[in-house]
């Protein structure tokens, strides 16, 4: 299969032979080849923030994908299970857990996450409410820090803890603080705290009822997972990337995307086709099926 700079030649080969829609043709033939191979619906999910390098809603995940998800759910096979291939930085953890309860009820829990590259925060949680992960030596998830008001909700609380600390021991250091810190709601930080715990909750309940549901200690298994990626210790900050080795140290169920090379190079192929997409189509958001069926959202195109 291409490399990247190879589906790059490939598209502009289709579009000097004169059909416009070059990227969307190569996009969506090698997107049907790879659902031919697996026998699986196949839907990706792409947010073009890696490229545009924006910290925007319009590139988080949001309650409007699940349009979108509807969209790519109709008139395809639902027995077969799904494949959902994510790159995204997270997003609303409330729009994430809409999403992964429609797609269960869909396609009855037999979920497959693959992560070409990267799935961040609330897009880690949805990989987490699959049955597996496939991912490659590349590929990233990160932890479940969740993001309140664009801020992620553990970096606002160290920053509290912080001010605490030192205008206690500098009274210049609180007028400091006191500047920094009066850009927060007065209810802010309980609402990054309610962010945490919930996602943590949802992480935990998902675990057991689909990847670690046939396990005796899915309880204590899923605690282990869940306590591994929302620890502010080992973490650190909120874009720390988490390999596949250490997502299968802390217990998490991951399938080597090396481990069958003609499913390696058709992800790959896909995933290069669609970012292709998001950087020369001025696409924000796509979420498609293995049909051709799309959900778009563009750059500077209200919705």
């Amino acid at each position: 299969m291409p490399a990247w700079g190879e589906v790059l030649q490939e598209i502009g080969q289709i579009e000097n032979g004169g059909d416009p829609n070059a990227l969307d043709t190569v996009r969506r033939r090698y997107l049907a080849q790879l659902s031919a191979k697996t026998g699986r619906t196949t839907i990706v999910y792409y947010s073009a923030w890696v490229s545009t390098q924006q910290n925007s809603p319009l590139y988080s995940i949001n309650d409007d994908d699940k349009v979108g998800f509807m969209q790519a759910c109709h008139k395809v096979e639902k027995g077969a299970g799904l494949d959902l291939i994510l790159h995204t930085p997270g997003g609303s953890v409330s729009a994430a857990e809409s999403i992964v309860d429609y797609l269960k009820k869909i396609y009855l829990g037999d979920i497959r996450v693959i992560v070409p590259q990267i799935a961040m925060s609330a897009g880690t949680m949805i990989a987490c409410a699959a049955r597996s992960i496939v991912m490659g030596k590349q590929s990233n998830l990160g932890p479940i820090d969740p993001h309140v008001n664009g801020l992620p909700a553990y970096g606002v609380i160290d920053e509290f803890e912080r001010a605490v600390r030192e205008s206690t021991h500098s009274p210049g250091a609180a007028r400091m603080w006191q500047t920094i810190i009066g850009k927060y709601h007065p209810t802010f930080l309980s609402s990054c705290e309610h962010a945490i715990e919930l996602s943590k909750e949802i992480v935990k309940r998902w675990l057991e009822e689909e990847m670690f549901a046939a396990e005796p200690k899915r309880k204590s298994m899923a605690n282990k997972v869940v306590a591994a990626l929302s620890s502010r210790d080992h973490n650190r900050e909120h874009g720390r990337h988490i390999h596949a080795e250490r997502c299968i140290e802390i217990g998490l169920k991951v399938e080597a995307l090396e481990a069958d090379p003609v499913l390696q190079d058709l992800v790959l192929t896909v995933h290069h086709a669609c970012t292709h997409t998001l950087t020369f189509g001025n696409v924000a958001k796509l979420i498609e099926n293995h049909l051709g069926a799309t959900y778009i959202r563009r750059v500077g195109v209200p919705h």
